[in-house]
């Protein structure tokens, strides 16, 4: 199965985009790595290197945003959610402008870059911001819809993007992006996995070693992590016992916490969250990390067939 990374995809659709709509795209000198660089080469005129600062970065795409035209501002999801939380909240959130935060390089699976730059509280920031939408693409097709979606969406947005190249799901010409509705793609009858990012693809490996277990599992691609699909939450968890979230991302405040609310409220069940527990990322071999914390398709099996049997 090919594999290409979200923010490859990212970078394309700016290029792609680039002549059909006005917008400006703006980076903190990680124009390389956030594949911002390949919109840069293409519009000059609209594009910015702000230098480390992403403070500032936000803050100039909030006064550009105020004259109508929408920026798109990257860097890594630690630098961009943490760094300028501030400028996010207050000069972009608070006024509603048109900026789309994208965010790369988020979880541990940016490796040897270790805990600094791992950031696995960038969905917790930004989902608890009022009125801003969060999306975690699943795979690279979904990423270069989602960037022209949320170019005609008017409002601040948080877009999650991979280091990692992953399996490519979904075909381009047939992958139609819309906000806040998850995409079922396996149904099975005796427990659910709701995931989102790279772990989607993670997911539906492991419900094929559940299937070897005697363990029927459905697999829900949540891309919109807010505002999150209650509808298909509330549908996939009827009838299940116990169902599952699993995200490279803390398991407080982010997609386990999402789902949970609208469980706790509306289908009451055993909800397990595989993620990263409360602890910090650290260096090593991005797939030697993702084993580690639980979060690749072996450690995802075990752990459900523990729960379901245990």
């Amino acid at each position: 199965m090919e594999k290409i990374a979200t923010r490859t995809a990212y970078g394309n659709a700016l290029k792609d985009l680039g002549n059909k709509y006005n917008f400006y795209v703006m980076d903190a000198d990680l124009s390389s790595s956030t594949q911002t660089a390949v919109f840069g080469k293409s519009f000059p005129e609209r594009f910015a290197n702000c230098g480390i600062a992403e403070g500032n970065m936000a803050s100039v795409a909030a006064g550009i945003a105020s004259t109508g035209v929408p920026v798109f501002i990257s860097s890594f999801a630690m630098f961009a959610t943490g760094r300028a939380f501030e400028q996010i909240r207050n000069s972009i959130a608070y006024p509603k402008l048109n900026v789309k935060v994208c965010a790369s390089h988020a979880g541990v699976s940016v490796g040897e870059d270790g805990a600094t730059h791992q950031c696995v509280e960038d969905i917790s920031l930004m989902r608890s911001i009022p009125g801003m939408t969060v999306i975690v693409p699943a795979d690279a097709t979904e990423a270069y819809a989602a960037v022209e979606a949320i170019m005609n969406y008017n409002g601040p947005v948080y877009l999650r993007l991979a280091r990692l190249a992953t399996p490519v799901l979904f075909e381009k010409d047939n992958y139609k992006f819309e906000f806040g509705k998850a995409v079922a793609l396996k149904e099975g009858k005796d427990t659910t996995i709701f995931a989102t990012g790279m772990m989607v693809s993670e997911s539906l490996e492991a419900a094929k070693i559940l299937e070897k277990h005697g363990i029927d599992a459905s697999v829900i691609n949540i891309h919109t992590i807010k505002p999150i699909d209650r509808e298909a939450v509330v549908k996939h968890s009827d009838g299940k016992k116990r169902i599952f979230t699993v995200e490279e991302h803390s398991i407080i405040g982010g997609l386990g916490d999402a789902v949970s609310e609208v469980i706790v409220s509306e289908s009451p069940r055993f909800i397990t969250k595989i993620g990263i527990n409360d602890v910090f990322g650290e260096s090593g071999k991005a797939l030697e990390v993702l084993e580690k914390h639980g979060l690749c398709a072996e450690k995802i099996a075990e752990r459900i067939i523990a729960e379901l049997k245990g």
